[in-house]
């Protein structure tokens, strides 16, 4: 089974809604367990923000969600400038911001960041699904 949604977005707070809505309405249909989801959606919400606050000087980005079995796979495009995740330093206890790339790192199973220097930078993000008994997730992914 591959369910896939992918969207060019404005980068503009507003369009971040959208795309978690479309992605956990995906995840509730095929029965993806509530606490899973909750973890993919702060993980979308995290990489889209990190766009519209930082990259530059694009207009919009693209997310790319897939959902392939057992695992969904988030990536996140812009066209900025790119950012190397070694040099993030990791914010001070009780900082106001800054805690996007933990807050990523700690739910996912596993994130890559690609670097396209001066054609922006990719985030991808993958999460281990699981599915409530008898959910239809788990019938497609039998056929």
């Amino acid at each position: 089974m591959e369910a896939t949604i992918a969207l060019r977005l404005p980068r503009d707070a507003a369009s971040v809604p959208l795309i978690r809505q479309m992605l956990d309405g995906t995840l509730r249909s095929l029965g993806v367990d509530p606490q899973i989801r909750d973890d993919i959606e702060l993980m979308l919400t995290e990489a889209c923000s990190n766009v519209i606050r930082h990259a530059e000087p694009s207009d919009d980005y693209t997310v790319s969600t897939s959902v392939l079995d057992d695992r969904c796979v988030i990536k996140v495009i812009d066209n900025g400038e790119g950012f190397d995740a070694s040099q993030i330093i990791t914010p001070e206890p009780g900082a106001e911001h800054g805690r996007g790339l933990l807050i990523m790192r700690a739910l996912a199973d596993d994130i890559r960041f690609v670097n396209r220097h001066e054609h922006g930078a990719v985030v991808c993000l993958e999460k281990r699904l699981r599915y409530a008994p008898g959910a239809a997730g788990l019938h497609l992914m039998a056929m």
